[in-house]
């Protein structure tokens, strides 16, 4: 829910830093920092013997056949969402003057800044990648005869198994040359009976060969691009940022970072360019100071994401971010009782999107 407030922006609007209890009336709102909701779209495979594994090279000669469960995950894709949380370094307050003009100011529910003098619309996060379970397993002793349920040990068990196999077998190679006495002259009917004849094979054998379930997971975690420190040097302040943001595990997934069980994977953020440096003067910091009662807005900037493996590169986007980029003053002459100026911001970038 938006939430929509009336308050007086004043001819002379004053906008302070945030500080908790000193500001009596007036509204309290954040600007965005950029956060990075980064979701794994993994393949995990799980592999489970049969019953009859140790019978398989006797009866069916079938060889290296799984004789453990074993899991196995691989990374199929990555999906990097940006979206603004409140920045709490950022936190300002609009003072309700009397005798004034009473625009809108629309906040988002966590108090972001969203427009001014109109109606703002808070933007959700696209969904998630779909998950997508694994198959139900087959279960070859729903295909067993009686004489396989009877038998007195697993190996004549697995004997008759095997045996049964093979007829079914001999029976889909009749059906298909049209031997079979029952061959059925309808193509439909013998195409049905043929995929009968399959799924039991599969669940029999399955009982020697084992199975491999697969179904696609979706991991999710949340990375904070670091703020650029003006007071640095140009070259430290846009060098570019390396950072572990997890491991993955072939055998666990995404784990985290100090799981020595999983591979490392890396995130690199590149600010691309750099901002033109603030030049002070007299008469300029005469005017920055009548500006500063406006209304703070973000000045994001461009960088280049990379996350990647020592294999592979996972995925490589631009996207703006807040906190590497400038805040700047909309003047408070936009905002007085001669003008009606309708503002529009962006709602996970905390930058103006519109000015009429």
């Amino acid at each position: 829910m938006v939430c929509t407030m009336l308050c007086g922006i004043a001819a002379q609007t004053e906008v302070t830093a945030f500080r908790p209890g000193v500001t009596i009336e007036g509204v309290n709102y954040f600007l965005p920092m950029t956060q990075l909701r980064i979701a794994f779209v993994a393949e995990k495979s799980i592999t489970k013997p049969g019953d009859y594994a140790a019978y398989a090279n006797r009866f069916l000669r079938l060889a290296d056949v799984p004789q453990e469960e074993s899991t196995l995950w691989t990374i199929k894709s990555l999906q990097v969402v940006p979206y603004g949380v409140p920045d709490s370094t950022k936190a300002f307050n609009i003072k309700l003057r009397q005798k004034t003009s009473a625009p809108l100011v629309s906040l988002s529910d966590d108090g972001l800044l969203l427009a001014i003098n109109t109606d703002g619309e808070q933007q959700p996060l696209p969904d998630l990648p779909e998950a997508i379970p694994a198959p139900k397993p087959l279960n070859g002793r729903d295909y067993m005869t009686q004489d396989i349920l009877a038998a007195g040990s697993t190996a004549k068990m697995a004997q008759l198994t095997a045996e049964e196999i093979y007829d079914i077998r001999d029976s889909r190679n009749a059906l298909v040359r049209g031997e079979a006495d029952n061959t059925p002259k309808d193509g439909a009917q013998l195409q049905l009976m043929l995929d009968n004849l399959d799924l039991q094979s599969r669940a029999l054998e399955s009982m020697f060969k084992g199975q491999t379930l697969t179904s696609a997971e979706v991991q999710t975690l949340e990375f904070t691009p670091q703020a650029i420190d003006i007071s640095a040097t140009e070259k430290e302040a846009y060098a570019e940022q390396r950072t572990m943001l997890c491991r993955f595990s072939r055998r666990l997934g995404v784990v985290d970072s100090d799981d020595l069980s999983g591979e490392p994977v890396w995130i690199s953020i590149k600010p691309l360019g750099t901002l033109p440096q603030y030049q002070a003067s007299t008469d300029s910091d005469k005017r920055k100071h009548k500006m500063e009662q406006g209304v703070w807005v973000n000045v994001p900037a461009r960088a280049l994401i990379v996350i990647s493996t020592a294999e592979r590169e996972l995925a490589r986007l631009e996207v703006p971010v807040a906190q590497m980029g400038s805040t700047e003053i909309l003047s408070d002459a936009l905002f007085n009782k001669r003008m009606d100026t309708r503002v529009t911001l962006y709602h996970h970038t905390g930058s103006v999107a519109n000015i009429e």
